[in-house]
């Protein structure tokens, strides 16, 4: 397989690797022009909109929402249906995941301060979320989980999902994930017509607060444009992993590590980095020998080619400072005491330690949450997680000689500012 090589020697490294990683997220005007019509058709007509889209896209015969809304008993009856296998997995994956997310629960808090001023931070849940499920073939319950706990484990009283069925395929996996995950109503529309239900609410969809999950670029173009009427998770680029090695683990183990992100799609990007110029060709070669064995193998081999990469560094410390450039969404640490190597690294989705750790298990059912920033926002941005689905509120509470004290400071303050209410409002507190 014919993937870019690269040297962090080379005197133009850093302009290759940029170049690499380029990815440009934004919406051709054809996108953007079709989203804005259906949001607006939408946010206008309502369940008639969301209807005639939904009939158009997904090739079906709905007359009303109410046709299209799956009842609670449709869930339980695919969660009773599934195989007991295929439940174990979805009840323990879904309770590593509460388990991990409770872990991540925000209280809130408050001090008094000496005069009896209380100051603090209340914090509270939203009150309705909306969670966008793709459907269809690439139906993904490991994202309902991931998506629909947390925010159950935050407090949002309800949750509103929403997953497309073309030609009314549905995916009994997704609907068990919702049962398992307290989902509290279901809805078979998806693309920018579902977005737009939730963001605007409709006669039938209620509006939400927050829109959450993953979706083609309609629907990602939609979040975006939404946002502000409704907060959103991320506008999540192309799947990313970045395999950091000392050339002491199995090369097959690589390679399919590099595979699994590479079959999500062709615009997935599979990046290797080590010191040890043998050992890259030892992965390249297990590369070619397993590639033959996969299902998916031109999407990988598409992936790899037009966005992966080979890096040889200087040594690890050189790696990682490659990989705080890189910003990765998933970072494998396949090294010796890779606890410790973690510690220098400042900006990745999410860390996966030591040669044992596949990155697949985070994915599914480790715990920590599967919704990663990607395309270097992983410099500001963080994984998904209980505190999106919370807010917080400051709390100030003066007692009489705190605001007396206080009255004086923002006194002389708003008078500098020009703004002569702010400070008489403050002023009139102040003690003779």
């Amino acid at each position: 397989m014919n993937i870019q090589r690269l040297n962090s020697s080379d005197a133009d490294f850093w302009s290759k690797l940029n170049k690499r990683l380029a990815w440009d997220s934004s919406s051709d005007k054809v996108i953007f022009d079709t989203v804005n019509s259906i949001l607006s058709d939408v946010k206008n007509h309502g369940d008639s909109a969301v209807i005639e889209y939904t009939n158009t896209f997904d090739r079906m015969s709905a007359t009303s929402i109410t046709e299209l809304e799956i009842p609670a008993e449709r869930l339980q009856q695919a969660l009773n249906a599934i195989s007991p296998e295929q439940r174990s997995a979805l009840e323990k994956a879904a309770s590593r995941i509460k388990n991990y997310a409770q872990h991540q629960k925000m209280e809130s808090w408050s001090y008094i301060e000496a005069d009896g001023t209380v100051l603090g931070q209340q914090v509270t849940a939203l009150d309705r979320v909306g969670l966008y499920v793709p459907g269809g073939k690439a139906a993904y319950p490991s994202s309902v989980l991931m998506n629909a706990i947390p925010a159950k484990v935050a407090g949002v009283p309800e949750l509103i999902m929403v997953v497309p069925t073309p030609d009314g395929e549905v995916n009994e996996l997704v609907l068990a994930a919702a049962a398992i995950s307290d989902v509290d109503k279901v809805f078979s529309i998806g693309g920018a017509q579902a977005v737009a239900a939730l963001a605007y609410g409709t006669e039938t969809v209620p509006q939400v607060d927050k829109i959450v999950g993953p979706g083609n670029i309609y629907v990602a173009t939609a979040k975006r444009m939404v946002f502000g009427t409704v907060g959103i998770d991320m506008i999540a680029g192309p799947s990313e992993i970045l395999v950091v090695c000392d050339g002491k683990t199995d090369p097959d183990w690589i390679a399919m590590d590099l595979f699994s992100q590479a079959e999500h799609d062709e615009d997935a990007q599979s990046i290797f980095i080590c010191p040890d110029a043998d050992f890259i060709e030892k992965v390249a070669n297990s590369i070619d020998k397993l590639i033959e064995d996969m299902p998916r193998a031109d999407i990988i081999r598409a992936s790899m080619e037009g966005r992966g990469a080979f890096i040889q560094s200087q040594d690890i410390d050189d790696a990682i400072a490659i990989v705080n450039h890189i910003a990765p969404e998933h970072l494998e640490l396949s090294v010796e005491n890779a606890d410790e190597v973690a510690k220098q690294v400042r900006h990745a989705g999410a860390i996966f330690l030591g040669r044992h750790t596949s990155e697949a298990l985070g994915d599914y059912c480790a715990g920590p949450n599967h919704v990663l920033p990607t395309s270097r926002t992983a410099r500001f941005s963080s994984p998904l997680g209980v505190y999106d689905f919370q807010k917080r509120s400051s709390l100030i509470g003066c007692s009489a000689d705190g605001a007396s004290d206080l009255g004086k400071v923002a006194s002389i303050l708003a008078h500098g500012e020009g703004l002569t209410a702010h400070a008489r409002s403050a002023e009139y507190r102040i003690k003779d």
